[in-house]
């Protein structure tokens, strides 16, 4: 008796080594995925955004680690702050949804996007809080001010990444953080390809920030004891409010999951992989560079901490 392509699909998915890191990578970018010929759950898609080098950056612990210089945190801070802003307009996207007939993942979408509105302030507060705990001194005298700190954040960046390849002084953002940045601007399109890539961005976004941004900055910023913070600060309001079960990306998450599982068929599962794809090799990157001003810091300080005690 002839088996069907779904069962054979389904047995397939049965066998042990398909749950593997390497083999999930592997069928992630398989061309039959971003095809659309081979259907794609929900589960898969979020297993698939899982194994990504994104879970497993080593940014936040090296942090943690190297306890790097009060210049190279605010030039940290002035990369994240600006790509954290891009992913909060929402543009067309909730509307175009509409359009295409997915009020459901529309509201969805617009939830997000009124959540996260007035979070700058916060997020800049926060980084000239740590700044200035950092150097056990006032650098950023107004943490209230958010245009005053976030002009700081970038003359510091100036000075870290300026002969970065790539980078913009008059926006003080990296390539890789502006490469980053682009892919949230595709939600001014409305076309239905952006669309559902828009959406499988989402996805990526929130599972990312809920698993790794956020719970890596409280590692690096409270949980690593080098700043002295608690989440019950004022100033560390914006971690407190993303973090943990009740947090914020929790919501994001729940809610972006849940947007995509409905919108999820052979018809539009390869533009929503394209979508992952796209935000995905954009953040690692921009990790990447970020991890190399990390190194840098640390190499620096071993280096000072040598002579002296050549001395």
């Amino acid at each position: 008796m002839p088996i069907s392509a779904n069962a054979l699909v389904k047995r397939f998915m049965t066998y042990r080594w398909f749950n593997s890191p390497i083999f999930q990578r592997w069928a992630g970018v398989s061309p039959s995925l971003q095809e659309g010929k081979v259907p794609i759950s929900i589960d898969l898609l979020v297993k698939r955004i899982k194994v990504d080098r994104c879970f497993s950056h080593p940014i936040f612990d090296n942090w943690a680690m190297s306890n790097p210089d009060p210049l190279t945190i605010a030039a940290l801070f002035h990369q994240l702050q600006l790509f954290c802003s891009s992913t909060r307009q929402g543009w067309h996207f909730p509307t175009a949804l509409k359009d295409l007939g997915l009020s459901v993942q529309g509201k969805l979408m617009t939830e997000i996007v009124d959540s996260e509105s007035n979070h700058g302030s916060a997020l800049a507060m926060m980084a000239g809080h740590i700044v200035n705990r950092s150097a056990r001194r006032t650098i950023c005298p107004n943490i209230g001010d958010q245009k005053a700190v976030e002009r700081q954040l970038k003359e510091f960046s100036d000075s870290i990444f300026a002969n970065s390849p790539g980078y913009n002084r008059d926006t003080g953002l990296t390539g890789q953080a502006r490469q980053a940045v682009a892919v949230f601007e595709r939600r001014k399109l409305s076309d239905r390809r952006s669309t559902y890539k828009n959406l499988g961005t989402t996805l990526a976004l929130e599972l990312v920030a809920n698993q790794i941004l956020i719970p890596g900055m409280k590692v690096c910023l409270v949980d690593s004891s080098l700043y002295g913070v608690t989440l019950d600060e004022p100033e560390m309001h914006y971690l407190l409010e993303h973090w943990g079960e009740i947090g914020a990306e929790q919501q994001h998450e729940r809610k972006a999951v849940a947007a995509v599982a409905t919108a999820l068929n052979e018809s539009t599962q390869a533009d929503i992989v394209a979508g992952i794809d796209e935000f995905l090799v954009s953040l690692v990157r921009l990790l990447d560079v970020m991890n190399e001003a990390l190194r840098a810091s640390w190499l620096l300080r071993c280096c000072q901490s040598t002579c002296v005690c050549a001395r």
